[in-house]
């Protein structure tokens, strides 16, 4: 199975996922979790187009294009021989404008089976990412986190169109991580 798990940075998507995952395993269901945009930085480090992982979203979108379908055939490669967690983005937001971070061709190669959205209320979106020393990140007012949300939702509607893959939004609000793992879980199994 290959399911998509997606939220804008800061909705803890990632903890949620090896929560989830962390409390599947002993019932014999194994995930491997895989982050496209570790994927895609891996590709573009390699081709010398970029330093970091958060220098990506300043690509050309041409460029993005590229590394996702580049990306999505190495990671539909790992799918065909284990279930993966992929975690990545439904809109990534660029300086020219919100970029489809799963466009037709990636969705066609991927062939998902679920398409997940993990939330959390702009403002505590806000404090997690000031508290994120880890991360490189653009600092967005709670507007525009709302809106990249609502974009996220409208996104995956229509991923699900193209690809048959269900879609469910799961909240994420601050100290209910197991909450959200659990609803991950039921999708996962």
């Amino acid at each position: 199975m290959l399911a998509i798990m997606t939220g804008i940075p800061g909705t803890g998507k990632t903890t949620v996922a090896k929560k989830a995952i962390e409390k599947l395993s002993p019932e014999g269901i194994d995930y491997e979790l895989i982050t496209y945009g570790d994927v895609m930085a891996d590709i573009a480090i390699t081709k010398n187009l970029v330093h970091s992982r958060d220098e990506m979203r300043k690509l050309e979108p041409k460029q993005q294009k590229e590394i996702q379908e580049l990306a999505a055939v190495k990671i539909s490669q790992i799918a065909m021989s284990q279930n993966v967690l992929l975690d990545t983005h439904c809109a990534i937001s660029t300086p020219q404008g919100y970029l489809p971070g799963l466009p037709e061709e990636v969705l066609r190669k991927l062939s998902p089976n679920v398409i997940t959205l993990i939330e959390a209320r702009p403002e505590e979106i806000v404090r997690r990412r000031q508290s994120d020393e880890t991360r490189e990140r653009d600092e967005e007012m709670e507007e525009a986190i709302a809106l990249h949300q609502w974009l996220n939702r409208s996104f995956a509607s229509a991923y699900s169109v193209i690809s048959g893959a269900t879609v469910m939004v799961i909240e994420n609000p601050q100290g209910k991580v197991d909450e959200a793992a659990e609803k991950l879980m039921s999708v996962l199994r």
